[in-house]
């Protein structure tokens, strides 16, 4: 059976565990900062006014829990004011000294200056949260020397530990679209994404570069590359956009800015406030930021929101409730000023992805008015902690009026919720983008709702009110991929029943444990997803696949301190790891994951088509390098001990070998080979673990070899037989030396000359010795 899957419920098990503790909307923060000094707010004023660096805490305790040596500095352009007792902070936990709390380094605490409701930002997070990638919200209740200082907004940080949870990478290029020195009228450079030529020195003083590259100026400018290239994409080869830019996530970022009035973001006079992270899929990845003054807090003069004559005509403002109420859901279609809307609405298809996308976050949260039950419920959870706030920049009775009630701000207006989204809701529910017939999509159906990998399944659903030839299905097999975007056909030559019957069919390869898929239909005027919040949304296909006996395939031994003995196909000596089959038949290790931490079982998953023989070998290298050629996993072992697991994404544990402290170049094997338990001896790369030998150690009671390990001299002796030949091979089976012999029972054989490492001696082609040369 199909399900829908939200990325959200994808992430790390951690992370949704930290999610219910620091960001659960229901609780209430406290966080309590000590200074050493009386003077901290001067100290971190005047870093403010400098270089804005942190300044040292002696503690920061979160719900109980201290942390000593904390970094906190002041943060906001338009939120701080050194006279004002109430400014935002950035709270660095490991500043100093490296810990976390629930995994969370950085901390972002806004003062909500801007709202007299103090649930603007915690209910447009929780929103937006519902169709793309953002950052969790809650709230906290702030003490600096045992003295409280207000209730914040508690806003997870867009870091490095944020984008690797959402997009699977950290190291790729990362900007925050928001001008490094502040965003204002005399502003002559914003992250509009206007294509400003080849040269970083034209983009830097509208976006901030977050990728870590301060040790490798190289890395930053390809960094700032791939910025320009998006940029240029989009001006002036729109084509290719997809390449370079998940096009659904930016385009749910701007029907959501809209829909919420939300005017201090990328639709807005300064056009910033989101994030772009370049996944390894090439593309980036919008993340919308700071949405304290969403809900029609931001005003701005000279944006048009309607047609001429209208409110918001050519040269107004967005000022009054009634204007923002009838901000036009295009705007900016047709401006050069703001590419991200003028070039992909110029796209009809983009287009009607849009209004789609636009018209469920209408219908979902607007015109239901779940933006105002969510509204009621955070302002029922903060209602104490508001009243305690001595420092809020609004009364306790504005903070009960504004849900219903305009409040003035001087120079803004924080639009009564009610007032502007009802309003809004009327508004836009009567325009004709969002009357026209919508596609419906219904009965999804699979054939098999428990495919085997490898199979072919075919995949049906009814769809009306569509273009016979605008009903695709989207799909992929890694969450962190982009859906691969395949026609759906009415023609009765799919499974699809009855030509232009209304029911379109696709033959689909199982080729991976999950598939993840959405279907997109569109008429002439307007899209449909189903999901409807596709592609952040999609239903599943879990497939099944034949596992391992257990027993059939082993770890038969393991190198975790490589440092003379074998080297890749590089050169490099590299942890490495030897698989046996022990069965008599030919063992396939597809959907077949190895990892050295029992925590994270899919660490490394095995190339597709990889086989084992019977009675044969296979090497793994385990140094992170699997951009190199062979088989490299991207784990590494501890010679000081750890964990070699063979498992299936099901859970299913093939084999789970727990080692100890390991020698350098000393492996630890099976002995017996491929069945025995496990010993500390010199290693049999590739090779049976019995062909062991070690000082004085007599094979068959007849053939001796001493010394082993040796540095020059080596004695092969036979007490009862002839050694007849000898050949000598190094771990990369070169050979290096062979001989013949008549009536010899005793060889001296040289290795002087031979580097340090491990060497193979066949003795009359039926018995093989491993020599150790140190």
């Amino acid at each position: 059976m199909k399900k829908i899957t939200t990325l959200l419920l994808l992430l790390l098990a951690f992370t949704n565990m930290y999610s219910q503790d620091f960001y659960d909307a229901e609780t209430v923060q406290t966080i309590e900062i000590v200074f050493a000094e009386s003077n901290w707010d001067a100290l971190l004023d005047a870093e403010k006014a400098g270089d804005n660096n942190y300044t040292e805490a002696v503690s920061v305790t979160i719900n109980g829990t201290t942390f000593n040596q904390v970094g906190v500095k002041y943060k906001g352009n338009s939120s701080y004011n050194a006279n004002q007792t109430k400014n935002p902070f950035h709270i660095e936990l490991d500043t100093y000294v490296d810990q976390n709390y629930g995994g969370y380094t950085d901390i972002k605490l806004s003062n909500v200056i801007f709202d007299p409701s103090f649930v603007r930002e915690a209910v447009a997070y929780n929103i937006v949260r519902n169709y793309m990638d953002a950052p969790q919200a809650n709230y906290a209740n702030i003490y600096v020397n045992g003295t409280l200082i207000g209730l914040y907004t508690n806003v997870e940080s867009i870091s490095k530990k944020f984008v690797n949870n959402h997009f699977g990478s950290n190291e790729n290029a990362f900007f925050s679209c928001s001008p490094p020195d502040g965003a204002g009228p005399q502003s002559t450079n914003l992250p509009n994404l206007s294509y400003l030529g080849t040269s970083s020195s034209s983009y830097d003083d509208a976006y901030e570069i977050k990728s870590d590259d301060d040790d490798d100026p190289t890395v930053a400018e390809a960094h700032w590359d791939d910025l320009i290239t998006l940029t240029n994409t989009l001006n002036n080869n729109v084509t290719d956009i997809e390449t370079v830019l998940d096009v659904d996530r930016a385009i749910w970022m701007l029907a959501f800015d809209n829909v919420m009035v939300n005017l201090d973001s990328y639709i807005g006079q300064f056009k910033q406030n989101y994030y772009l992270y370049k996944d390894d899929s090439d593309r980036f990845n919008a993340v919308v930021w700071d949405l304290n003054m969403s809900f029609g807090t931001f005003s701005q003069t000279g944006e048009s929101s309607g047609g001429p004559g209208g409110p918001g005509g050519p040269g107004s403002g967005l000022n009054s409730t009634t204007e923002k109420a009838q901000l036009d859901h295009l705007l900016h279609d047709t401006s050069s000023d703001f590419p991200l809307v003028s070039e992909l609405l110029a796209i009809p298809r983009y287009k009607k992805m849009y209004l789609a996308h636009y018209k469920t976050i209408l219908t979902e949260q607007i015109t239901n008015s779940n933006y105002l039950t969510l509204a009621n419920d955070y302002q029922s959870i903060i209602d104490a902690s508001v009243q305690a706030d001595v420092n809020k920049f609004y009364t306790y009775a504005q903070f009960n009026s504004n849900i219903n009630s305009d409040v003035n701000l001087g120079t803004n207006t924080a639009s009564g919720l009610t007032l502007l989204m009802n309003a809004r809701g009327t508004y836009l529910s009567a325009l004709s983008d969002f009357t026209v017939t919508q596609p419906t999509i219904s009965d999804i159906m699979e054939d098999n709702s428990n495919p085997e990998i490898g199979s072919v399944i075919n995949i049906t659903s009814n769809v009306v009110n569509t273009n016979s030839d605008a009903v695709f299905l989207g799909y992929r097999t890694n969450q962190n991929a982009p859906f691969t975007k395949t026609l759906m056909y009415d023609d009765g030559a799919h499974n699809d029943g009855n030509a232009n019957d209304g029911v379109y069919g696709l033959d689909l390869t199982i080729s991976e444990e999950y598939t993840q898929y959405y279907i997109y239909a569109e008429n002439n005027n307007i899209g449909a997803f189903s999901p409807a919040r596709a592609e952040h949304e999609f239903y599943t296909i879990n497939a099944t696949y034949q596992t391992l006996t257990i027993g059939d395939l082993v770890i038969n031994e393991i190198m975790a301190s490589n440092e003379t003995t074998v080297t890749d196909q590089d050169g490099e000596y590299d942890d490495w790891l030897e698989l046996y089959n022990n069965s008599s038949e030919t063992l396939s290790l597809d959907n077949l994951y190895l990892s050295d931490d029992p925590t994270d079982l899919l660490a490394w998953q095995f190339p597709s088509g990889i086989t084992i023989a019977p009675n044969s070998y296979l090497i793994v290298w385990c140094d992170k390098d699997d951009d190199q050629d062979g088989l490299h996993a991207d784990i590494k072992f501890s010679a000081g001990g750890e964990s070699a697991i063979l498992s299936y994404a099901d859970g299913t544990i093939i084999e789970d070998i727990t080692f100890g402290e390991q020698e350098d170049d000393m492996g630890y094997a099976r002995i017996p080979n491929g069945t025995g338990s496990f010993v500390i001896q010199a290693p049999t790369f590739g090779a049976n673990n019995e062909t062991l030998s070690v000082e004085n150690y007599s094979l068959l009671d007849t053939l001796k070899v001493f010394p082993n390990p040796t540095n020059n001299l080596l004695t092969i002796q036979n007490t009862s037989d002839s050694i007849e030949s000898i050949t000598v091979y190094n771990m990369q089976g070169q050979l290096l030396f062979q001989n013949k012999y008549n009536n010899s029972n005793r060889i001296e054989l040289d290795f002087s000359s031979y580097s340090k490492g491990v060497y193979m001696v066949h003795v009359n082609n039926t018995t093989t010795l491993k020599i150790i040369r140190n």
